[in-house]
């Protein structure tokens, strides 16, 4: 059985009255047979409560409103330790960028974070999402600069990190992923985007790990 631990900020938290790229990602695993448990230290959703779709939905998460990769990096080794986590599905750096670090800074904390989380787990498998796109990046051009060189140091460190027993892997922001559209509020992913988001962790794994299988949209109407 692979155990594995949601780690993010506030478009992975969700805030009460969203389902969270993590429901969808949890459907999907489940949908394509896969042998798993979501673990973590964490399970509310911003401001408290549980309010998911479903009651059977693991909610375990390591994710905050308003954390990112310094928040992450200290805490890391404990919760993997704790909950025995296998894979990692990391989607932070919008809020470091936004509010905490430069491009190199968060760069550095997303390096200390993987030491981390080795030194807990040395076979823990990491995927890590770039930084998506986002209202501030449309408007605001020394910002969206940040974010692209951010997301050329992440996919060179990346690369730099991975190794056999402990493999790296950079999902991809499928193509079709449109502020407008897969928002609510120009940052966080409505419920197409929520699949969205999911999709590209679970191709990602697909392709390079063999876990699971292709994103099927399907398994849960975008609508819901």
């Amino acid at each position: 059985m692979l155990r594995f631990m949601f780690v993010g900020d506030s478009m992975t938290i969700g805030s009460a009255g969203e389902h969270t790229w993590r429901l969808r990602m949890w459907r999907h695993l489940r949908a394509t047979g896969t042998d798993c448990a979501v673990v973590g230290p964490r399970t509310a959703l911003y401001g408290g409560g549980h309010d998911y779709a479903e009651p059977d939905f693991p909610q375990h998460h390591l994710a905050g409103w308003g954390e990112g990769w310094q928040h992450m990096a200290p805490v890391i080794a404990d919760a993997v330790t704790t909950a025995r986590a296998d894979v990692l599905l990391v989607s932070l750096g919008l809020i470091d960028l936004g509010f905490y670090t430069n491009a190199e800074q968060t760069a550095e904390n997303m390096r200390r974070f993987v030491t981390a989380a080795r030194a807990a787990n040395p076979a823990v498998r990491i995927a890590l999402l770039p930084v998506i796109p986002n209202v501030r990046a449309d408007t605001d051009a020394p910002f969206a600069a940040q974010v692209a060189h951010f997301n050329t140091l992440l996919a060179k460190a990346v690369a730099d990190l991975s190794e056999p027993r402990s493999p790296l892997l950079l999902a991809s922001v499928p193509e079709s992923y449109d502020i407008r559209h897969d928002t609510y509020d120009g940052t966080h992913p409505n419920a197409s985007g929520e699949h969205k988001l999911a999709s590209a962790f679970a191709d990602a794994l697909h392709q390079a790990w063999g876990i699971g299988g292709p994103y099927d949209m399907c398994v849960t109407p975008a609508t819901d």
